[in-house]
């Protein structure tokens, strides 16, 4: 059985197409990077597929059952998790407390936060874990406007594999990290999701060639390439479209 498989998406705004008959397929414990110039629609399909955008055409399934009309909560609850371009972790909160949610967003019973975290045995180990993975566990206590901006991105992912998701999801999950960081940020990623079926969309491609197993490039909503990242880095259309921008950005500035 594929973990997810997506059959003839469009998605338009007003006169705008931004999808555009896209069809792919995944198997579990495949890692399948997107990418695409600035506008090509990679978030678009993100939202689209974990259910935060209206699927307008096309069907969506998920470990054989079909979510193209399910509500976001509901797709967690089969098995989907996925992080945002834009930072969503609770500032006010600390370290511990962020790992503690998500961890018991997984479970039945409701986490009060007035109670001892000892009282939450099973969700405290599993968040002790977690932080452990990362080299986290001695910053539990501060909150999370003090971790760096490469932390808090490592705390993100931490937060999607909370309830060990059977697909996760990542939306540009390397934005704004510097060189070393994205270095660190790719063996992390390596340890953490091994096993793990994993779509992602990223600009950066040393992230993608270095994490992905088969690589998409969406170009005007459609996906006109698909491969090995050896494949990609080596097909000549792709080449001409990155090569092609970077002339015009060159002009530009």
């Amino acid at each position: 059985m594929n973990v997810l498989e997506v059959e003839n998406v469009s998605q338009s705004f007003g006169g705008l197409k931004v999808l555009e008959g896209v069809s792919f397929r995944m198997e579990a414990g495949e890692r399948v990077g997107l990418i695409g110039p600035n506008g090509a629609g990679k978030t678009t399909l993100i939202k689209v597929l974990s259910g935060h955008l209206p699927c307008q055409s096309g069907r969506i399934h998920l470990l054989g059952q079909e979510v193209t009309n399910m509500l976001p909560h509901r797709r967690t609850s089969l098995g989907l998790a996925r992080s945002f371009q834009i930072n969503t972790l609770f500032p006010n909160l600390s370290l511990l407390n962020n790992v503690l949610l998500a961890v018991q967003g997984t479970k039945p019973a409701r986490f009060q936060m007035l109670r001892p975290i000892t009282a939450y045995g099973d969700n405290f180990a599993r968040a002790k874990e977690l932080l452990e993975l990362v080299g986290l566990w001695e910053k539990r206590d501060d909150l999370i406007t003090v971790l760096s901006h490469g932390q808090q991105r490592q705390v993100e992912i931490l937060l999607a594999l909370a309830s060990q998701p059977k697909l996760l999801m990542l939306d540009e999950p390397s934005a704004g990290l510097s060189t070393a960081e994205t270095a660190g940020f790719i063996d992390m990623m390596h340890s953490l999701t091994a096993g793990t079926t994993l779509f992602f969309c990223a600009h950066d491609m040393n992230l993608v060639f270095s994490l992905a197993e088969r690589v998409m490039v969406l170009y005007y909503g459609g996906i006109i390439a698909q491969g090995t990242p050896k494949e990609i880095q080596n097909n000549p259309q792709v080449r001409e479209i990155y090569l092609g921008m970077q002339a015009e950005n060159a002009q530009a500035s």
